[in-house]
């Protein structure tokens, strides 16, 4: 394809939350870097050759991207008989989303992977008649076989991989455990996979492994939800592919430089959900690493960065880390830096200065204690510990509404009574419904933004 203009995209910026103060010989550093893509359509382009050649403008035309849907088709989804009939309804509908010119495919998933559109081992042009072709070839899809997922992402691997989009997207739906594949082949096929497509996963109905799910939807840098009512399905189909076609420019890293002597100690995702991305950690030249974002639209995150840096004495100042975004250009050459930041350290003998910690450090200290005693409260319930079960729920009760994560805090209250939140007094509930343990655990990473 010929090369053209690069889109306009939006532009980023980055801001970094943190106290720069630290007590003599302190070590470590820690920061809030909250990244916004803005704009797009009638912004300031790219600089020629920062994106993949074959790029399309996103104002009112296709969006750099490809799309491929895969629908489990195994045995369970015949029961209840509706929940394939809302399967196929709500890929329609997700179809229907489809920008004209989108590069598209539909997989259908069992034990086995097949092509249901449009076959042949490619992808489609989304326009009126290959949108129609491919919901008439949906009417043929029944339930029947196994499951094995690690089958559905290779197959939809191949197929983006025949497309130079910049944007390159799954959409899975799953209603039962991947019982027909080893834990080891799913994660080898995760591996394999990562950095190469980013994929939403969706649980139908109450009998699938939420684990399964959201590992799927973590690896591959995406969203993960449970829709236990099968007739929501194509509303959140459409939602997805929607949030899909607003997306603009992919591949997006965040890279951190350190000077000598300092070592990065983690780097997590914040906002919107809690994602660690410490082991992504890809290097990019002398003391400077990248972790994958993945594709962006107009849309803002925060990161928590840590960096341990050598100590120093009190009046002493030193550059800990500088925070670049960085898209890499086609032709391998330096990737485009779209924004920076820097993370600064200070050495001071005031007390209350370098004791004092940034509001939004602590705010997401606590969102991601926050999610991990709701999984830890989670499997002690399942493993019978009761008295280890509330201490961790009542805990998240506690940081919930310290917080103002009301959401979280309406989940918790289906799976505890809560007798005191301010000081995370609780009790299990004797019965709870699978729905609502299963949409607690599924929803544990999801953050609530600090008010900045």
């Amino acid at each position: 394809m010929a090369s053209m203009s690069p889109p306009s995209v939006p532009r980023f910026s980055v801001e970094v939350y943190q106290n720069v103060n630290l007590p003599e010989g302190g070590r470590e550093v820690n920061a809030i870097v909250t990244v916004t893509a803005a704009g797009g359509p009638g912004e300031p382009s790219l600089p020629s050759g920062s994106l993949s050649p074959g790029s399309f403008s996103p104002g009112g035309h296709a969006p750099d991207a490809a799309v491929v849907v895969m629908v489990d088709c195994s045995g369970s989804m015949d029961y209840p008989p509706a929940k394939m009939r809302n399967a196929r309804d709500a890929t329609a509908a997700a179809i229907d989303a489809l920008r004209d010119g989108v590069a598209f495919a539909v997989v259908a998933g069992t034990h086995q992977a097949r092509e249901v559109y449009p076959a042949g081992g490619r992808l489609a042009v989304a326009d009126a008649t290959t949108r129609g072709q491919a919901k008439e070839a949906l009417r043929k899809l029944g339930p029947g076989g196994g499951t094995a997922i690690g089958t559905w992402l290779r197959l939809a691997d191949r197929l983006l991989s025949s497309s130079d989009a910049s944007i390159r997207h799954g959409i899975l739906l799953t209603d039962g455990r991947n019982e027909h594949e080893e834990p080891e082949a799913l994660r080898a096929s995760l591996d394999a996979c990562a950095g190469r497509f980013t994929c939403d996963a969706r649980g139908v109905g109450t009998d699938w492994e939420v684990k399964e799910v959201t590992g799927i939807a973590s690896a591959l840098l995406g969203s993960a939800d449970i829709v236990a009512d099968p007739a929501a399905l194509a509303a959140d189909f459409t939602s997805m592919m929607e949030t899909v076609m607003g997306k603009e420019v992919g591949d997006v890293s965040l890279r951190l430089w350190t000077p000598q002597g300092a070592e990065v100690l983690f780097v997590k995702q914040m906002a919107p959900t809690v994602e660690e991305l410490t082991d992504r950690r890809a290097a990019a030249g002398p003391r400077a690493s990248d972790y994958p974002t993945g594709s962006w639209g107009d849309e803002s995150r925060d990161y928590h960065v840590c960096v341990r840096v050598p100590s120093a004495h009190v009046g002493q100042e030193m550059l800990a880390a500088r925070v670049s975004l960085v898209l890499p250009t086609p032709d391998g050459a330096s990737p485009h830096v779209l924004a920076q930041g820097l993370v600064r350290a200070v050495w001071t003998d005031d007390l209350a200065a370098s004791t004092s910690i940034n509001p939004q450090v602590a705010h997401y200290t606590g969102q991601a204690e926050l999610a991990q005693a709701i999984q830890q409260g989670l499997d002690l319930r399942k493993s019978g510990d009761v008295d280890g079960a509330t201490a961790k729920l009542g805990r998240a009760v506690q940081l919930a509404s310290r917080s103002g994560h009301e959401d979280t805090a309406k989940l918790l209250a289906k799976v505890v009574d809560v007798v005191d939140a301010a000081n995370g007094t609780v009790r299990l509930k004797t019965k709870v419904s699978e729905e609502a343990e299963m949409t607690l655990e599924t929803r544990s990473t999801k953050t609530v933004r600090v008010k900045k």
